[in-house]
């Protein structure tokens, strides 16, 4: 079993390079840093313009979150990896919380991301922000319909029964979710809660489009999708049939999560990897955020236009521990609540 185990992960880590590499120089010209990333939105154009401005090359491994971590793990002292980034702060602390990342002493960290939005080690810094909030269809929906003090449970109230579609689990937002509201409300009623939208007869979608698809088209009349989906949606098509709502505003505020990054505690360039998330928590920022609309974490950066057009709103603290640690118990209340 324990040669199968090692055949195992040797083929995962194979395929993982042979499907997942991303350089942005040819093997004749190695690249000052080597980034691992779980993060799939527009990165080789911020790393260009880095390279540019620094004139530090990086080079960039992409795939998923476990299967990156996997392979730190198994490189051991010889991983190439300087950086490691991901989405979802419970990918960050577990990372962290498995030893793969360094401290980072930077005072330039300390003033670009606030102290909810990072590490308490200063082990990983956020990045940007998304928001996971409610999309409705205007024609069937009015805004007062929707609690604006529990947002996320008010859409167990039967009154929405046949109307509601959220996502799969294939990705980190519905686990995240849930696992937040464990830490907010407890595990009772947050399965409580799941079981509401299940017997709600909730329509489970593989993706946010197509849930943006379904209430502009009035197959169901409330969503829950993350607000940059919606942004890149409304670029391409404007005369969309639907509205955003910002949950829970009166309440706990409406949920977040954040794409970040850390040094890999291994890394040969620390320096070098420390000055590219300087780089991309500051100077970055607006190519962070440049064609995905997500939230910048600097304080002193505006999101872009479209984002702005969304308004302001209140967003629920964000506890990495707990996205991370209650991450396999969210998991489990899913399916114990029936949540296809």
């Amino acid at each position: 079993m324990r040669t199968s185990a090692l055949l195992a992960t040797g083929l995962t880590l194979a395929a993982l390079s042979a499907t997942a590499g991303c350089g942005l120089f040819g093997e004749d010209q190695p690249a000052d840093l080597q980034v691992y990333s779980a993060r799939h939105y527009g990165s080789e154009e911020v790393f260009k313009q880095f390279t540019k401005e620094t004139g530090i090359t990086v080079d960039f491994l992409g795939g998923d979150n476990s299967e990156l971590l996997e392979r730190i793990k198994a490189e051991g002292e010889d991983s190439p990896a300087d950086v490691y980034m991901t989405v979802d702060a419970g990918n960050l602390w577990n990372a962290a919380d498995q030893g793969l990342l360094q401290p980072i002493d930077s005072p330039t960290l300390d003033k670009a991301v606030p102290q909810q939005y990072r590490d308490s080690q200063d082990r990983w810094f956020g990045l940007v922000l998304r928001a996971r909030t409610v999309l409705y269809n205007p024609d069937n929906v009015k805004e007062s319909d929707l609690d604006p003090q529990d947002t996320y449970a008010g859409l167990a109230d039967p009154k929405w029964k046949g109307r509601i579609c959220m996502r799969d689990t294939s990705e980190a937002y519905t686990v995240s979710l849930v696992a937040s509201l464990i830490d907010l409300y407890g595990r009772d009623k947050a399965l409580d809660i799941v079981k509401g939208w299940v017997a709600n007869d909730v329509d489970v979608m593989a993706n946010d489009v197509l849930l943006i698809d379904a209430v502009d088209a009035g197959t169901c009349d409330v969503a829950l999708v993350n607000h940059y989906y919606l942004a890149r949606e409304l670029e391409e098509r404007p005369d969309l049939d639907v509205k955003l709502y910002w949950a829970s505003q009166e309440g706990a505020g409406t949920h977040v999560n954040i794409s970040g990054a850390g040094v890999v505690k291994t890394s040969d360039n620390k320096e070098q990897a420390q000055e590219l998330i300087e780089w991309l928590a500051t100077k970055g920022q607006d190519d962070m955020i440049a064609g995905n609309h997500e939230f910048p974490v600097n304080p002193s950066v505006q999101p872009d236009e479209v984002a702005r057009s969304f308004g302001t709103f209140k967003p629920m603290p964000i506890d990495a521990e707990a996205y991370g640690a209650l991450n396999a118990e969210a998991v489990d209340l899913l399916a114990e609540a029936g949540y296809k």
